[in-house]
């Protein structure tokens, strides 16, 4: 289905493939420098200057591979080391356990990925928090929902059209559409898990697999400067449809080795805003 929509409006597609920008450039006072990964499956936790400088830092999903507590944990403290003034950071399909929805079959959880309710609830009262979630301690954690960095707006949603019986699945259609629609008109930047149609989803097998609704909001509403997304791993890479840039920073390749360079792009910060507001965030997370 999603190859046939792609066919019916690939030709209105005004489509450039970027070269990305060199993370050693200088980073400038009246700009925010945003660094880009996606899909690092706890593989980048042990590679010395892999992400490069910048202000903000933004993780697209799936930081962990079945949203195991220690996962959580590992990454947390690695984020924790980034010198990132602020740090944003979606879940994704195979974050399991930041699905509330994933938690209705406890036996599916037990079996599958080894995890009880006590085992959860142990973590998080060693961990003095109340929800899995609250192990995201040094990032700001976005789930529908939006944050405002220096007056850009930044909003971030972990769904995808449906996918192995994974996290954060919805039917194409209508029950994606209504999580798009949550998105704020001026939304400057959109994070999400998973690619619009036709935009660094194309699979090894050649198969398009992005969502046509998150497409349609993107391009007919919302119109963000910038849209980072993961989730297809070999679709990383830079696309520009003339006015959106759209971003697949899967860190990972679809051999799951985290080859792929983080993507990093400059804004200007809007008048009247600083980086001071980013010290300010920070102190209010």
């Amino acid at each position: 289905m999603p190859n046939a929509a792609w066919d019916r409006i690939k030709d209105d597609q005004m489509q450039s493939f970027l070269i990305p920008m060199n993370h050693k450039s200088p980073i400038h006072r009246d700009k925010i420098r945003f660094v880009c990964i996606s899909d690092t499956h706890t593989q980048i936790e042990n590679l010395t200057n892999f992400i490069p400088s910048g202000d903000v830092l933004l993780h697209a999903g799936n930081f962990t591979n079945t949203g195991q507590p220690e996962e959580i944990k590992q990454f947390n403290d690695f984020i924790g080391t980034l010198p990132h003034k602020c740090k944003i950071v979606i879940a994704g399909n195979q974050d399991l356990t930041f699905d509330d929805s994933m938690w209705n079959d406890e036996e599916r959880m037990e079996q599958s990925f080894n995890l009880t309710m006590q085992t959860v609830k142990h973590v998080l009262e060693e961990a003095n928090v109340f929800t899995i979630k609250e192990l995201l301690s040094n990032c700001i954690y976005l789930e529908d929902s939006l944050v405002n960095v220096c007056g850009l707006h930044i909003y971030g949603s972990p769904w995808i059209p449906e996918y192995c019986n994974s996290a954060f699945n919805l039917k194409r259609g209508g029950e994606l559409l209504q999580k798009w629609n949550n998105i704020p008109d001026k939304t400057d930047i959109i994070v999400s898990h998973g690619p619009p149609l036709g935009y660094g989803d194309l699979t090894i097998s050649k198969t398009h697999v992005g969502c046509l609704e998150l497409l349609n909001t993107v391009q007919r509403r919302v119109k963000p400067k910038y849209h980072v997304f993961g989730h297809v791993r070999e679709g990383y890479g830079i696309i520009s449809d003339g006015f959106t840039t759209f971003v697949n920073s899967s860190t990972c390749t679809f051999s799951y080795t985290p080859s792929n360079a983080p993507v990093v792009f400059d804004l200007s910060i809007p008048k009247g805003h600083s980086k001071d507001e980013l010290l300010e965030l920070t102190a209010t997370k």
